[in-house]
């Protein structure tokens, strides 16, 4: 749910008509940054108040039930098809090219699919990409096996350099400076995800990954390769938060920071 600061930012690039040639997105990234290529301002924050508390999105009852803490049919279904409704008609038809990475369970490496239609091939890498271990199910599609593609790619802008974008705009969660530190109980982790032991050695060495990510991208930012949108301090938002009010406070200081910086970004787009 920090994510819902990445979309009070995403809602000001879009209510300011600035675009990107690709963007790609990562667990919350994916599932809330699918919402800039269907161009539909403010509908992740709407439907996050509206179902934060409902049971069948997010609750303990469902991953006893269903063995995933957020509910793959009511999230990939019904809410997107139903309830708040995923434009798919503009998100096929926006020419920005979409990238979603998830995490191979058998090889514990970041695998990524362009997101073109938002169809169902789309909505499962969706779900595979923010499926968190030991509390969602694998995702099987395309041939893979797949989890939060965080575990082994906290932010894509290698694989989008790798493309050939020569510049990006990267919006993280957390403060500048902000480490993340080794997991607390690496042995209990080991055994909740002994059926997948890539998965597990990824998760042991995640935080030494994605610190070398913030210092390469501190590097990038220093040198003008980058520009970087982050909270000015910690967000104090749980992973699954469900206060309507503490997602609306973080998704308004994603709003206020853009905004901040917008002559910025617009000056950045136009380089």
């Amino acid at each position: 749910m920090r994510g819902m600061f990445t979309c009070g930012v995403i809602d000001v690039l879009l209510r300011h008509d600035i675009r990107f040639d690709g963007a790609a997105g990562i667990s919350a990234g994916a599932v809330f940054g699918c919402n800039f290529k269907s161009r539909q301002l403010g509908r992740p924050i709407r439907y996050n108040k509206r179902y934060s508390r409902d049971p069948r999105y997010c609750s303990v009852r469902s991953l006893l039930r269903t063995g995933d803490l957020y509910g793959a049919d009511f999230c990939y279904r019904k809410l997107p098809d139903e309830l708040d409704v995923f434009d798919r008609k503009a998100f096929r038809e926006n020419p920005m090219a979409f990238y979603v990475g998830a995490t191979d369970v058998h090889t514990g490496r970041c695998v990524y699919r362009e997101c073109a239609d938002g169809g169902d091939g789309d909505m499962l890498w969706f779900r595979a990409s923010a499926s968190m271990p030991v509390v969602s199910r694998p995702v099987a599609v395309d041939g893979y096996l797949l989890l939060d593609g965080g575990i082994s790619d906290a932010v894509p802008y290698a694989h989008m350099e790798a493309l050939g974008y020569a510049r990006d705009l990267i919006v993280l969660t957390q403060p500048k400076g902000y480490r993340k530190k080794p997991a607390s109980h690496p042995a209990l982790m080991r055994l909740l995800l002994r059926r997948y032991p890539a998965v597990a050695d990824a998760m042991a060495h995640r935080h030494e990954m994605y610190n070398r990510q913030m210092e390469e991208i501190d590097r990038r930012e220093a040198s003008g390769r980058s520009l970087v949108i982050r909270p000015p301090r910690a967000l104090g938002i749980g992973r699954t938060e469900k206060d309507p009010d503490a997602l609306e406070r973080v998704y308004r200081l994603g709003v206020s920071e853009a905004e901040h910086r917008l002559a910025e970004i617009r000056e950045w787009v136009k380089r």
